[in-house]
């Protein structure tokens, strides 16, 4: 048997430029998480489990964050899942609900990081993305770019190459969200550029320019999961969004194996996670109103638009060409400004796309709200290997 499982409470941090703000990680959560617990209308003492998700930090910042919160004794796990790791975070709270063990768990997250490029912090050991950057380099020829936008850059070469699509799809992906962030006062970028702009930035790994790269970023988010018993006995239902199918996968052979820089960066994974994750919330993606996906690069959401089947595999840059994930479109993707305008701070960012989806089948996105939304879908995916695809649907 397994429990109906349900977001209550959200918060999170306006997400920063590193050391733009004078705070350290234990404030960055504490400000998430508190929000969190407002938001639910729940105390901390109710919780009974914490999962603490960081990327850049040492062991036990878990606990040292959520100590802020309150002394309580209760289990805290600190969760390292790369990029997707504000998202296993959540995943571990839902599954730890879901499976009858807790009616209230916490699930937060946080990253305080360095400016420029994320880089392999030890060189004495095996590189977790070794095996993937050894498959790139077979296929094309190092660059001197930094490791994370040439991998996500092949990809997006391979689907030129491939599918006919253009840098002027992928290009206007950037522009599209970096418009949506003008409305979000969460996110560390609030600008709108033309879409020319976009196109003559900086360019990083062709056909990437620094307005299709996430910036690194400071910030922190969390959620507050609880059972159909504890959201019927406490009367939370005006506040309760269910989580109504997830999945977390890893890598597979054709990671490796497969002779595509696509699938080097997590295609087939996305798509497994996003079928299971649909299965379980029975239903469809023709059914999703609004998406939040991991556009770490603009390639990646492109080619992530065929692997969560919103068009066909070597038809993602068709949507482009219909507008078709923007306001008015047939799906709103990204109605934060997504990691490129909102912001990337590795263990926050599965969080913060969760907070944004509660709010918009709440109906309380403000000026972001998309109308008529009742069923939203989260897809979260890091390096090394892990995406995490979550299905929400409004109650009642």
């Amino acid at each position: 048997m397994t429990q109906r499982t349900f977001v209550i409470g959200v918060g999170m941090t306006r997400f920063e430029k590193p050391g733009s703000r004078d705070w350290d990680y234990p404030d960055m959560a504490y400000e998430a998480g508190s929000a969190a617990l407002r938001d639910a209308g729940v105390e901390y003492g109710l919780v009974e489990r914490a999962f603490a998700g960081f990327c850049y930090g040492d062991s036990g910042s878990g606990q040292r964050a959520v100590y802020r919160l309150g002394l309580t004794g209760v289990p805290v796990v600190n969760v390292n899942n790369n990029c997707s790791t504000g998202s296993t975070a959540l995943y571990l709270a839902r599954e730890t609900v879901r499976g009858g063990l807790a009616d209230c768990v916490l699930a937060l997250g946080f990253e305080k990081m360095e400016r420029g490029s994320l880089a392999m912090k030890y060189q004495d050991r095996a590189n977790p993305l070794g095996r993937h950057l050894d498959v790139m380099a077979q296929l094309r020829a190092p660059e001197s770019s930094p490791f994370a936008p040439q991998m996500f850059g092949n990809a997006g070469r391979e689907h030129m190459e491939r599918y006919g699509s253009t840098p002027d799809h992928m290009a206007w992906i950037g522009y599209k969200n970096h418009k949506h962030s003008v409305n979000n006062p969460y996110a560390q970028f609030q600008t709108e550029y033309s879409l020319d702009e976009v196109m003559q930035a900086r360019m990083i790994h062709e056909p990437l320019t620094k307005l299709q790269c996430s910036p690194t970023s400071d910030g922190s988010g969390a959620a507050v999961i609880a059972s159909e018993r504890f959201v019927d006995e406490r009367d939370l239902w005006d506040r309760a969004v269910e989580l109504a199918g997830q999945a977390l996968v890893t890598d597979m052979p054709s990671t490796f194996d497969s002779g595509s820089c696509i699938d080097v960066v997590g295609f087939d994974m996305s798509a497994t996670a996003a079928r299971w994750a649909l299965e379980e919330a029975e239903t469809s993606i023709d059914d999703v109103d609004v998406i939040e996906l991991h556009d770490c690069f603009s390639a990646n959401e492109l080619i992530t638009y065929e692997a969560l089947g919103l068009a066909p595999v070597g038809e993602g840059h068709r949507l482009v060409e219909e507008e078709a994930t923007t306001y008015g479109g047939r799906w709103v993707v990204n109605p934060s400004g997504g990691l490129i305008s909102k912001g990337h701070p590795l263990g926050a960012t599965g969080l913060a796309q969760c907070a944004e989806l509660t709010w918009q089948l709440r109906g309380a996105a403000d000026a972001r709200q998309v109308e008529g939304a009742t069923v939203g879908l989260q897809h979260n995916i890091g390096l090394g290997g892990a995406a995490v695809v979550s299905v929400y649907k409004q109650v009642g």
